[in-house]
């Protein structure tokens, strides 16, 4: 006869998720609090098929690490759009024209998940991240909303330390 388990036989008892709400993202020039929603690093690998006769074989190709997008809060102060702005500024400075080097528009980012108490339980390390695209937001006389910036993110590594 089949054995049903019960819940309490399936769960670990020291069971406890990580939680969407627990997290800090670490930027420099931007201030943490600002950030209200990001993503986990994502990747995708390619496949490479190997022909032989009449078959094939197929093996990995390159990995490629998805957008990371985030959304930012706009307060009077301190300014998210003037932070943000200033980071656009090393990419390219439109006052100018002139294009920013690569060693002073890319940034390492910090991404910690964390435990009921606060203690850093998943850090993402996140190296050569630049902006792809922004957008400040919309604007409306009839409306109450809260002012956001949307953001999406580029990046040449990451590494999962724990």
């Amino acid at each position: 006869m089949a054995e049903t388990l019960s819940v309490t036989d399936m769960l670990p008892n020291k069971f406890e998720p990580k939680r969407t709400y627990r997290w800090v993202l670490a930027i420099e020039g931007i201030d943490s609090f600002l950030v209200t929603t990001a993503n986990r690093p994502s990747v995708s690998i390619t496949d490479r098929k190997i022909d032989y006769i009449n078959s094939y074989r197929r093996v990995a190709g390159k990995l490629e690490f998805g957008d990371l997008s985030m959304k930012l809060h706009d307060p009077i102060a301190p300014s998210g759009a003037q932070q943000m702005m200033e980071w656009i500024r090393t990419h390219y400075e439109s006052v100018s024209g002139r294009a920013g080097y690569a060693d002073f528009y890319k940034r390492d980012i910090q991404l910690k998940m964390l435990d009921p108490i606060g203690t850093v339980v998943e850090l993402w390390d996140i190296k050569g991240a630049f902006l792809t695209s922004i957008n400040f937001g919309g604007l409306d006389y009839g409306g109450d909303d809260i002012m956001m910036i949307d953001a999406t993110i580029k990046f040449d590594n990451c590494v999962l330390q724990f």
